[in-house]
Formats: structure tokens, C-alpha cells, sequence
């Protein structure tokens, strides 16, 4: 428990104080702004003590965590996949998410001059990352 009384802890406690009495303080100025007529007020009055509550909920989670830490308890981390068995050298290289490769339709596909037009424009704009969109020298204005 010594550990939560260092001065590091005692920052990180005081601005959990500051934080949650601020949101509910602000809750408070909201409704009194509600009561005074501001409708826009109704929501933000709800919305300071949400925003309060999740200070409080991560402070508490902190506390938890370095309270496990100390005690010398495993901290549940993400579970890494077992290693798969070594591939043979021949095998080709599997990567570790799928690559989209484009491939165009078999189908009778129809030349389309405005698909063409924009897929020049795009390729333009890959080959110049520094240009403007309105520097585009081919632009059809319609």
C-alpha cells in the first residue's frame, strides 16, 4: 500500500479530485443555466457527472492495477499465439494479414471515361503527395 502514498500517487490522486469535483461543479452551472431557461443546458447538465463518473472509474482502475502489481500478482496481459512449426524452405511466405491484390472482372467490362478520368486524377495526386487538388492540370470543370 506504500505505493499509492508516493508523491507521484498523491499527484495522480489530487488531479482525480480536482477532475471529478470540476465535472460536477460544471454539472451544477449547467443546471442552473437549465433552470434559468437555456434548454441546450439539459444535456451537458447529464453529460459533466458521466465525465466525472469515468475519471473516477479510471482512477479506480489505476489503484487496482498498481495495488495487483505490488502484491506480486500476475497482471493479466493479452495472450500471445503459440509459435507455429518452422515452414520448409520452399514454401512461400505467409504473411501476417491478407494482401488485396486487384484483379479486374473477366466479364465484357465497358470502358468508362470518367472512371478513367479519376483513377488519372488519382494516380496524379500519388505521383505529386505535395500538390493541391486544384493544381490538377487535365480538371474538367462541368
Amino acid at each position: 500500500m506504500k505505493g499509492l502514498w508516493t508523491p507521484a500517487w498523491m499527484g495522480r490522486h489530487l488531479l482525480a479530485l480536482v477532475l471529478t469535483a470540476g465535472c460536477f461543479v460544471l454539472g451544477w452551472w449547467q443546471f442552473s443555466r437549465a433552470a434559468d431557461g437555456n434548454s441546450i443546458s439539459w444535456g451537458y447538465m447529464f453529460q459533466w457527472p458521466v465525465f466525472g463518473g469515468f475519471v473516477v472509474f479510471i482512477w479506480w482502475r489505476e489503484v487496482q492495477l498498481a495495488r495487483r502489481r505490488a502484491a506480486g500478482e500476475p497482471v493479466t496481459e493479452p495472450e500471445q499465439p503459440a509459435p507455429s512449426a518452422p515452414a520448409p524452405p520452399d514454401a512461400p511466405v505467409a504473411l501476417g494479414r491478407p494482401v488485396r491484390v486487384a484483379v479486374r472482372s473477366a466479364a465484357g467490362a465497358t470502358p468508362d471515361p470518367e472512371l478513367d478520368a479519376y483513377n488519372d486524377y488519382l494516380a496524379w495526386l500519388a505521383a505529386n503527395p505535395g500538390a493541391r487538388p486544384a493544381d490538377y492540370a487535365r480538371r474538367t470543370v462541368r
